[in-house]
């Protein structure tokens, strides 16, 4: 993955900030049909568009149906983090919530769905479901939409360094670039 090769590459520390995309779905989620409409053969071209992305970042991608609210799966992944054994910066529960979401198609607007994919991270079941009961990490991914507001992000993925950003599925060199203007220091090959 481009993200893994950069932090290879370069001295930085990946920060991963929650973007409020569809907030508006609802617990049960959506028909892409509803959400994008009835055009069938324009879902089609989104869908081999994003599978030919995935494709080429390596992510495996399957046939989606349906768009669900990220939201409580946004609160799990920060408790993850902030933990330090829950995979920041794209470690086990982010990759688990990903082939969920866009592999399985499960809703990950579910607490009793997130609950299995916190324990096949290897998180204890049981503070997962007190996370997502008292909404402990509801502040947190406020935070973080407001600060998506206020730098301007419009989409996922947007990388940002230094007050500068791209939005959208980048070219690694294009990263590189990024990163590159905001005067990120390279490691020495090795």
């Amino acid at each position: 993955m481009r993200i893994e090769k950069l932090k290879r590459n370069y001295e930085v520390l990946v920060e991963l900030v929650h973007f409020p995309l569809h907030p508006e779905t609802p617990p049960e989620g959506l028909s892409l049909e509803a959400l994008f409409g009835p055009d069938a053969e324009a879902r089609r071209k989104r869908q081999a568009r994003m599978k030919g992305l995935m494709h080429a970042e390596g992510l495996p991608y399957g046939e989606r149906t349906h768009t669900y609210n990220s939201r409580l799966a946004q609160e799990l992944g920060k408790w993850a983090d902030s933990r330090g054994d829950g995979g920041g910066d794209g470690g086990a529960i982010h990759d688990l919530l990903y082939k969920a979401y866009f592999v399985d198609g499960r809703n990950i607007g579910d607490s009793g769905v997130l609950i299995q994919i916190a324990q096949a991270a290897g998180l204890p079941a049981d503070e997962a479901r007190r996370v997502l009961a008292e909404r402990s990490f509801r502040e947190a991914i406020d935070g973080d939409w407001e600060s998506s507001r206020r730098i301007g992000v419009t989409g996922v993925p947007t990388f940002a360094a230094a007050g500068q950003g791209v939005v959208g599925a980048q070219p690694y060199e294009v990263l590189e670039q990024l990163l590159d203007a905001a005067g990120a220091k390279r490691r020495a090959a090795g």
